[in-house]
């Protein structure tokens, strides 16, 4: 194929001939070139190993496209001048570095144009303060809600310190057989908590979370604490400044007792340290990749965790271990000092024993950051004794009949018809909505290219098929044009989501509905998953695909595990579903229920 120069190059003198006097006091052009010719392409240099027709015809197989025998010879006669420069990341001289920090150009946002949405203004009303006096055993404390916890502090019937050593205690006591915890900071939290008990006895409480042993999961930097992302090749890795979410955290007084697991680069259960359990039911994974957060919140460990969430992280695993999981509008808590999995889909977000602890932390935590791009500054509205009577909750009545729903899922939207909510049928479009996880696959791969280049992905302990590994490395063949039809499709989703919440109010789904967790994390919306009742398993359940060398293990007589339902809202009024989450969880009265053993 000859291209616009090379045919100004091959082409008769004659043709190209000016003025012979004015060009002699002129410089000759350099060889090849001629002036005023703009770039095109297929003009570099060749690189690359060579292509044929062959190589080609193998490709389509993986692209599932299909050329023609003279389609296929001009793309390969043309590919190494035309196409293979464009991998210069793969194949060098990568005389660019992109640092963790260089984030890509396009930017989600999910606010629709022409659209708002969130409340107009701040506003936040806590419950009244239960007057329950502090019991006497060190595990009911460990038990207790933030909110029963940050009325003892404040009113000096306990102290942070003793506080963090229960949960330091405890932490030394299970954590061998639960691997939720990666790194102990003892030393570290003692030296908070004492600067927490000095600082309220002389007056200078901070808030409800002011003294409240805390961890996070380990994708949260902490200067000069390890922050290893669960994964081998990172565990050594420690940062020098704090990411922002522990640092608003430090600033609202709260004190960190330790760095939590999470499956390794933020997918499912597994990572160096071995498998995190449930305290449910310790014969099985806690899921994840939230799997520490959820794990210890729930054995008593920690007074409220953070954890994150990209396809279901948060939502997962407070599902299985029986506690309350918030997953923030997109942008609404920022992300600067986090692992980047999805530069346009991770979210950082609280995992609780109860609704209003979520919302406590929640609101310690938001707000932008220069650090984070897509961090934004959102109103957030929370009233713990606001009436949720006449709030319109949709449901797809197909979801909630099939296979996929449980009698907990249908007895909570009984319940909220019982507590004066309006259940209003909705529906989706009937689309492939795992389309969208090419943004999901596209951004890992890219984020986590380094190391999958050098192979250091391969010391990861999960090399399943459906482990990072192996996605990392599939994802690469994954077409750009691919990308971005996603992205097209990710708006149109959007505009349907808009659709749905201008008919009502929230959505009340089963929590691990997959079209839903694809949906909404690609949308942004925020989410709220609680405990509402129980199930019993015959068999342990998994993150991973069914391995029939491995079979998990079975239970007779069954056994009894939490269960719970998944709110949707609208975006930045997490509020809604948090009055709506409170009333559900006065209703079933299950949020206290413990592990047994625990």
């Amino acid at each position: 194929m000859i291209m616009r120069r090379q045919f100004l190059i091959q082409a008769p003198l004659g043709l190209l001939a000016v003025a012979g006097v004015a060009r002699s006091a002129e410089q000759d052009p350099p060889a090849g070139a001629s002036p005023g010719a703009p770039p095109v392409f297929g003009n570099g240099p060749a690189v690359g190993p060579d292509v044929s027709g062959a190589t080609f015809a193998e490709a389509e197989k993986l692209a599932q496209v299909q050329l023609t025998a003279a389609e296929r010879e001009m793309a390969s006669g043309s590919w190494r001048t035309l196409m293979a420069g464009m991998m210069e990341r793969r194949t060098g001289p990568r005389k660019t570095a992109l640092a963790d920090t260089d984030v890509p150009a396009t930017l989600w946002n999910p606010v629709l144009p022409g659209t708002r949405v969130g409340p107009a203004h701040d506003r936040f009303v806590r419950s009244r303060p239960e007057l329950v006096p502090l019991p006497a055993s060190d595990d009911d404390i460990a038990y207790a809600p933030v909110t029963r916890l940050s009325h003892w502090l404040e009113t000096r019937q306990l102290s942070s310190v003793r506080l963090t050593e229960i949960y330091l205690g405890r932490i030394r006591r299970f954590n061998p057989a639960l691997r939720c915890v990666i790194t102990v900071t003892d030393q570290h939290a003692l030296e908070q908590a004492r600067q927490a008990d000095r600082d309220i006895a002389a007056g200078r409480y901070r808030g409800p979370l002011h003294g409240i042993p805390y961890g996070v999961k380990d994708l949260l930097d902490t200067a000069g604490i390890a922050t290893t992302y669960g994964a081998e090749c990172f565990r050594e890795r420690v940062p020098v400044r704090d990411s922002a979410v522990v640092q608003r955290l430090t600033e609202a007084g709260a004190v960190l007792v330790g760095k939590l697991s999470l499956g390794a680069l933020a997918l499912n259960d597994i990572w160096f340290g071995g498998q995190t359990m449930n305290p449910w039911l310790p014969e099985e994974g806690a899921s994840g990749s939230s799997a520490g957060p959820a794990c210890a919140t729930a054995a008593g460990l920690v007074g409220f965790s953070v954890g994150s969430e990209t396809g279901g992280s948060i939502v997962s695993p407070s599902m299985r271990c029986g506690v309350t999981g918030l997953r923030p509008t997109f942008g609404r808590v920022p992300r600067t000092g986090a692992m980047t999995l999805c530069w346009s889909l991770d979210k950082l977000g609280p995992i609780t024993r109860t609704v209003e602890d979520a919302m406590l932390v929640l609101q310690a935590i938001a707000g932008p950051d220069a650090g984070d791009i897509a961090s934004t500054a959102a109103k957030l509205a929370f009233d713990a004794s606001a009436p949720v009577r006449g709030l319109k909750v949709g449901y797809l009545p197909e979801w909630m009949n099939d296979e996929g729903a449980t009698d907990v899922d249908r007895a909570a939207l009984a319940a909220l018809q019982e507590l004066g909510l309006i259940a209003t049928p909705v529906t989706l479009p009937d689309w492939s909505y795992d389309v969208l996880n090419v943004i999901l696959y596209a951004e890992a791969a890219a984020a986590f290219e380094a190391i999958t280049l050098d192979h250091r992905v391969d010391q990861l302990k999960a090399q399943v098929p459906d482990a990072w590994p192996n996605v990392f490395r599939s994802a690469r063949f994954l077409s750009a044009v691919d990308l971005v039809q996603a992205d097209r499709m990710r708006r149109k989703v959007a505009l349907e989501m808009a659709r749905l919440y201008s008919e009502v109010d929230l959505l009340l789904v089963p929590s691990l509905r997959d079209e839903m967790l694809v949906i909404s994390n690609n949308t942004g919306h925020p989410s709220l998953t609680l405990r509402t009742g129980s199930v019993l398993v015959s068999e342990a359940r998994s993150d991973w695909a069914p391995d029939l060398a491995h079979p998990l293990p079975t239970f007779s007589p069954p056994r009894r595990v939490p269960y719970g339902v998944t709110l949707i809202g609208r975006l930045f009024d997490e509020g809604t579903i948090a009055r709506v989450g409170l009333a559900l969880e006065r209703h079933f009265n299950v949020a206290g229920e413990r592990p047994p053993g625990f």
